[in-house]
């Protein structure tokens, strides 16, 4: 069947997405892999809202379990019914790795938080962050990465690492959970069946 061979393998491909993103998340929680950053709140805003944490990690991981039970489903009505359900599923996980990539595009081009020299002495910041005359220059200039941050150590490289990451990842769970609608919406239309559907030739 067409339709649950899709949700096969939709579900069984957004499991390793899900768990780079967990892992993503956790990692820009934790510079230089110290909790005290966090603790202090010193952590980049867009990692502290943990979008790769419920929205493309663990949302994402119970989409994928349902995806592929739902695969295993026969008969018409319960079919469609769980299509039904299915479609809701994934415009949920849609939405859910739409906004972790978005935030992980915003925290790219926003710059880490960090402690960076000022004229009245060393203060926590945005130093990077686009101004109406710079735009995400840092991305392009790689003598920014050592030159501004004293703390964490590494921050800007560690950022935009797992940010592109987690953003090329959630990027890729979009792309799936809008084909997964899709893919639901026409096995509600069509029925469990819709690819064997075919005229068989006429016995001689």
């Amino acid at each position: 069947m067409c339709v649950s061979r899709c949700l096969q393998c939709v579900g069984i491909s957004l499991v390793p997405m899900a768990t780079i993103c967990l892992l993503a998340n956790i990692l820009l929680l934790l510079p230089e892999l110290k909790v005290h950053f966090l603790l202090e709140g010193h952590v980049t805003r867009e990692a502290k809202w943990a979008t790769g944490l419920w929205g493309s990690g663990f949302l994402l991981l119970f989409g994928a379990r349902a995806f592929v039970q739902s695969s295993k489903t026969s008969g018409c009505c319960a079919f469609r019914g769980q299509m039904l359900r299915q479609v809701l599923y994934s415009c949920v996980c849609f939405l859910a790795a739409g906004i972790c990539c978005l935030v992980s595009a915003t925290g790219l081009s926003q710059g880490p938080l960090c402690l960076y020299n000022t004229t009245s002495g060393p203060t926590w910041g945005v130093p990077l962050q686009p101004l109406p005359d710079r735009h995400a220059g840092y991305l392009y200039n790689r003598t920014l990465w050592s030159g501004v941050c004293l703390e964490p150590r590494g921050v800007v490289q560690w950022n935009v690492v797992l940010f592109s990451v987690m953003g090329g990842a959630s990027g890729l769970q979009t792309l799936f959970c809008g084909a997964n609608i899709l893919n639901s919406l026409l096995g509600l239309v069509l029925g469990q069946g819709f690819c064997h559907n075919k005229v068989s030739p006429a016995s001689v």
